[in-house]
């Protein structure tokens, strides 16, 4: 049963990846990658306030299949970061590669630990 909950958590996190990614790209007119940097920051709050919700025993033991592995797995994306990290780099805007390597960890980092202390501030309500 654990492939099913993770196959339907993918099934809603990749279109949505792309339409956000899409979404925000769109309205920015800069060689940064705000669309990728946006899904991994919002995928990394989303797995942070899923680990307090299950590290306080508010999830049932399918949701960390379903959301964790499945959507967050399909939403957020290494291998496009990377990507893009080398090919901003490559032509010649190593300036911003460096801005986007840097400011996608810090960013995530910072949005797991806000998911987080959500999640456990929510278990205690």
């Amino acid at each position: 049963m654990s492939a099913v909950w993770v196959v339907l958590g993918a099934a809603v996190g990749a279109p949505l990846r792309y339409l956000l990614d899409q979404a925000v790209q769109a309205r920015h007119r800069s060689l940064f990658p705000w669309g990728t940097f946006t899904v991994n920051v919002v995928g990394c709050a989303v797995l942070g306030l899923l680990a307090g919700l299950a590290l306080t025993g508010h999830t049932a033991g399918w949701v960390p299949e379903l959301v964790g592995t499945g959507f967050c797995g399909a939403l957020s994306t290494y291998s496009t970061f990377g990507y893009e990290t080398r090919a901003l780099a490559a032509n010649e805007a190593r300036t911003l590669a460096v801005l986007n390597a840097a400011g996608s960890v810090l960013a995530g980092f910072g949005a797991a630990a806000t998911g987080l202390l959500l999640g456990l501030a929510l278990a205690q309500l």
